[in-house]
């Protein structure tokens, strides 16, 4: 009998635990508040698979420390995570996740919407709290030969599946990820998707996308895909800082418009071996595209996460991003709104001002709680402050730096390997 009353105290909590996540106009609401997407696609393989091969998680726990250290709350898969252990995982760390669903699975382990399978998996974690959407498709729109050559057949399937989805789920919304923007008549003939992903590679600044989405449409959109590699061919070397200055800059054109975008999935966390060539290397094949900053597209160097698990730059450069986002740092005029800088730092850090100054200023660095570490006034003449930041003897870490004066008050985000 105690059992018995137990469960009955314990179920009405479970049940009404569980987010909401919905749709208000532009915006994606979890619990009828806006979720903002700071997102990267998660496709694990291990050295030595393919796509055919299971999804290797054996990595989770580290992959999810780092996501969570760098402020990441979402992750964008391309088939099903059908391992229920990862998937409470990623809820108990706060992460959701957009379940990707391909329309046919050719390698046969994973839910499709071909199958009809697509409805099983959801029906069996439509209450979980680690979903945030269920998307259908990745850029279908560029492969009408999937589709006897009629790509109106995909759109057709796709309107077809969100209604199915509709029905079994109400309380997630369907998206799908497009190639680049959709046409109006691609939106007309998919009423049913409430929320468009839109994988887009412009160089350094997709933002002109969000604004072209908006004049088409009324709903939500978001970056499924942009992001830059950190292989560069014209050098023929590896360049991190090439990575992180492209995909910093990303995000620094879109945030001035997270009103009309939800936010983006960068592609990717993880390296993936698998992409050309032999599966044991990381090959640098790969093909011309609008790229940051050598137009190509280098297959095997996308994460901001080598397939070892070592950050690269690109991760400390969107740990700063997402982490001012995380903790509501409002614009401000700082020119240099993010910066990295070496461990040890030897030389002096420069931090660059939108104006001249000729006065004293306060100087202060804290952490990302807002303890302030260090604190102390400087005489500033020009647009210009040098911090010897070894003289302060800060450990590796993301920092808070202010500056307070008398025609000025700033705050930019610090972030030191």
């Amino acid at each position: 009998m105690k059992s018995f009353l137990l469960l009955l105290l314990l179920l009405p909590a479970f049940l009404f635990s569980q987010p909401v996540v919905s749709i208000n106009g532009r915006s994606i609401l979890v619990n009828d508040s806006v979720y903002i997407i700071r997102g990267v696609c998660y496709n694990p393989v291990d050295i030595g698979d393919d796509r055919y091969d299971p999804l290797d998680f054996s990595h989770i726990d580290q992959d999810i420390q780092l996501m969570s250290e760098a402020k990441i709350n979402t992750i964008r898969t391309y088939v099903p995570i059908t391992n229920e252990a990862v998937l409470d995982k990623f809820a108990a760390a706060g992460i959701k996740i957009i379940i990707g669903f391909p329309n046919y699975d050719d390698t046969f382990q994973f839910p499709d919407i071909n199958h009809g399978t697509y409805l099983n998996y959801i029906n069996t974690y439509k209450n979980h709290d680690a979903i945030l959407l269920w998307e259908l498709g990745n850029e279908y729109n560029y492969h009408p030969e999937w589709f006897n050559n009629n790509i109106n057949t995909w759109y057709t399937i796709l309107n077809n599946a969100a209604t199915a989805i509709h029905n079994a789920d109400p309380n997630h919304p369907v998206s799908t990820a497009h190639g680049e923007v959709p046409a109006s008549a691609v939106l007309n003939l998919c009423p049913a998707v409430d929320v468009w992903g839109m994988n887009v590679y412009r160089w350094d600044d997709p933002s002109g996308a969000i604004t072209q989405f908006a004049a088409r449409s009324t709903k939500p959109c978001y970056f499924s895909e942009s992001g830059a590699d950190r292989y560069n061919k014209n050098l023929a070397q590896e360049n991190q800082q090439e990575q992180a200055t492209g995909n910093l800059t990303i995000w620094n054109n879109i945030k001035g418009k997270l009103d009309q975008c939800s936010g983006i999935t960068y592609f990717s966390f993880v390296d993936e071996w698998w992409k050309g060539g032999n599966n044991n290397v990381q090959d640098v094949t790969g093909f011309s595209m609008s790229i940051p900053y050598d137009s190509y597209a280098n297959e095997e160097w996308w994460g901001i996460v080598d397939i070892e698990r070592n950050k690269s730059l690109a991760y400390d450069a969107l740990k700063a991003a997402f982490t001012e986002h995380a903790l509501g740092i409002p614009d401000n005029p700082v020119l240099q709104k993010s910066f990295l800088v070496p461990n040890p730092a030897t030389d002096k850090t420069t931090l660059n001002l939108p104006k001249p100054l000729n006065e004293s200023i306060e100087l202060n660095i804290s952490d990302i709680h807002g303890n302030i570490l260090v604190s102390e006034m400087k005489e500033v003449q020009g647009n210009q402050i040098e911090i010897l930041l070894d003289h302060y003897q800060l450990a590796a870490g993301v920092y808070l730096v202010s500056i307070n004066g008398i025609s000025l008050q700033s705050n930019s985000l610090l972030v030191k390997q």
